[in-house]
């Protein structure tokens, strides 16, 4: 393969997991590698994986004159485009991308290219075991948390199963899945969008590259959706938790089934461990892509009952006097907690807060009202979230997770659920939503079994 890389001057922007994959990738190509990050060396933490490796260092700010020598600028997920060292060297004709564009020119196998607001994260998985349950050799990546150019010099791969955020979406020029998936869209990281059009328009980028020859595998209760998908030329294959389709994957009652091209399968929404109805349209989004493929579902449907979930997306952590414990703290946004909800009954207790990203927090009012008795609100979204919500169930402010955890016991009587499901980023508090979710599960699992916590550390 041809290297089109030796000699260039390439500026990696962002010293997170994909800038030093992009990093490696680019030393390994002989190209002369500028790492640029905005953060002092103390505070980005471990860059042993560029051991060997001959990189350059642009850190603690972003020197402008680096970026207009460089031949190309590759931006990490985490790093707007807009900033202005990148604005004033795309202005004088630098080139521009990401790391999911650089990876999929290098890239030969089939992709399969999964985005939407919530449920990426499980799809991915599911559809990444359910592929390695047909024998096939298969790289499971993007934003689940491996970069994508890790699987550039991997041989042999069948292939390429990909979650998408927004953010990585933003820089694909060339990038074609032969399936692309747009499960659902909801108000999410306004903090980085103008508005929710441009947050849309990312998304769509998925299909940008499609032809005919591709497929879109798309959520059809879902308005914004469908309106995003239209006029890309890629075929539409839909799925359905509230109406049944001529063709396509559909919820019948408690069944799960299948229409295409005059067949017709069914599978049994009970034999599934992952519960809720957005999980059995996750599920459904998941098999399709599989199935016109020409899999066969006596082996893809075991490897979606199988499946338990990942962590920090509705994980119950422990049963204690009667209260069950879920860590939902992969819950980032509005429509994600409403979904968590949703699969609750009542009373719940419900831990929210963190770094606001924008969204609108009353969109909770109506589920709160329902389902949680108890609303306990932590970080830098403490107050716009109280305001928005509105009084419309008992509110407690603490200034930790360690203290909500301490008010929840608290608070919560037997027969009552305790859910963290934030709503906002982490980045307040804490590194990212794993770590959180950590902290969650090690202070539930630190509480005693028949005592009630007063004040003070559980």
């Amino acid at each position: 393969m041809t290297n089109r890389y030796a000699n260039k001057k390439i500026v990696v922007v962002g010293a997170g997991k994909s800038g030093l994959a992009l990093c490696r990738f680019f030393a390994r190509r002989n190209a002369r590698v500028i790492l640029s990050d905005i953060r002092q060396r103390a505070d980005i933490g471990d860059l042993s994986d560029l051991s060997g490796c001959d990189v350059a260092f642009d850190l603690g700010g972003h020197n402008p004159e680096l970026f207009r020598k460089a031949d190309l600028i590759v931006l990490s997920p985490g790093v707007p485009p807009t900033i202005a060292p990148v604005q004033a060297a795309v202005e004088q004709g630098v080139d521009l991308s990401g790391e999911v564009e650089i990876a999929s020119r290098e890239l030969t196998a089939p992709m399969i290219g999964i985005t939407g607001t919530n449920g990426k994260s499980t799809v991915t998985a599911l559809v990444g075991e359910a592929l390695k349950a047909c024998g096939a050799k298969t790289y499971v990546g993007g934003n689940i948390g491996t970069p994508l150019t890790e699987a550039v010099d991997q041989e042999e791969l069948e292939w390429l199963v990909i979650e998408l955020s927004s953010f990585q979406l933003e820089t694909v020029t060339s990038f074609r899945p032969r399936y692309s998936m747009l499960l659902n869209i909801s108000a999410d990281h306004l903090d980085r969008y103008p508005d929710m059009r441009a947050y849309i328009e990312a998304k769509k980028k998925i299909f940008s590259c499609q032809t005919a020859a591709d497929f879109m595998i798309l959520n059809a209760d879902d308005k914004l959706v469908m309106e995003a998908a239209v006029g890309a030329p890629a075929r539409v294959v839909c799925f359905s938790c509230n109406s049944k389709l001529d063709e396509g994957m559909f919820l019948d009652d408690d069944h799960i089934v299948w229409r295409w091209q005059g067949t017709e399968q069914t599978f049994a929404v009970k034999e599934l461990r992952l519960k809720g109805l957005h999980n059995i349209a996750n599920v459904m989004a998941a098999c399709i892509p599989l199935l016109l493929e020409g899999y066969q579902a006596e082996t893809i449907w075991p490897a979606m009952t199988r499946f338990t979930g990942l962590p920090h997306r509705m994980n119950l952590v422990r049963s204690l006097d009667g209260v069950e414990w879920y860590n939902d703290s992969k819950g980032t946004n509005i429509g994600s907690v409403i979904m968590s909800l949703a699969g609750l009954d009542a009373p719940v207790t419900l831990i929210a807060g963190g770094r606001d990203k924008g969204g609108d927090f009353g969109e909770l009012s109506g589920p709160v009202k329902e389902k949680v008795a108890h609303l306990i609100l932590i970080g830098e979204a403490t107050e716009r979230m109280a305001t928005e919500i509105g009084p419309v169930t008992d509110i407690s402010k603490v200034d930790s997770l360690d203290a909500a955890v301490v008010r929840a016991r608290e608070l919560t009587r037997p027969g009552g659920t305790v859910l963290l499901s934030p709503g906002c980023s982490s980045f307040d508090q804490f590194a990212n939503f794993a770590v959180r979710g950590e902290r969650f599960c090690e202070l539930v699992e630190q509480l005693e079994d028949g005592k009630a916590v007063s004040n003070g550390t559980p």
